[in-house]
């Protein structure tokens, strides 16, 4: 169990410091690592536990704590909680205070335009390797295909684009 617990620690100890642009830039390696690395859950175990995490309130990475709570119960969600937003706040507070402090410099707005086109890379990266876990058959890409068109071209709210596509899933899947 203590070495589970310091393989957790490492892993969401990394992806905090890589976290850049949001946390899920590092989805797909988070995915990479608790399935094909450590094997501690399916793709679909991923998938599914990624999909409870968006539709619950809060951010969506409240995946991790449900992560290390599969793994290794109450301390693998402690852990994995602390290992994963501890560094990455720790080091947001510190770059606020100089972004503050450097306010009027210009190399400010060369950094936000480089690191956009980064965010957007990772963040397409990551709906891809959820797309490819999730949608195993071509009734399950179509769904996945409308709901993520629905999700980026409407205002309707997550939970009833998440419901709509399990019920199509459940009815005809």
């Amino acid at each position: 169990m203590t070495e589970t617990l310091f393989a957790l620690a490492v892993i969401f100890t990394q992806l905090s410091l890589l976290a850049f642009g949001g946390g899920n830039t590092v989805l797909p390696e988070m995915q990479r690592q608790v399935v094909d690395v450590h094997q501690w859950m399916t793709a679909a175990d991923f998938g599914a536990l990624f999909a409870l995490a968006r539709a619950a309130p809060g951010p969506n990475m409240m995946v991790v704590p449900l992560i290390g709570w599969h793994v290794a119960g109450w301390s693998g969600m402690l852990v994995a909680s602390v290992a994963k937003f501890g560094p990455s706040s720790l080091i947001t507070m510190f770059v606020l205070h100089l972004w503050t402090r450097f306010k009027d410099h210009p190399w400010r707005g060369y950094v936000q335009v480089g690191l956009l086109p980064v965010t957007i890379g990772l963040v397409a990266a990551s709906a891809l390797l959820l797309v490819q876990a999730t949608a195993t058959t071509w009734l399950l890409a179509v769904v996945v295909a409308v709901v993520a068109g629905l999700d980026v071209f409407t205002k309707w709210h997550p939970l009833w684009l998440l419901a709509g596509g399990a019920v199509v899933g459940l009815i005809f899947g």
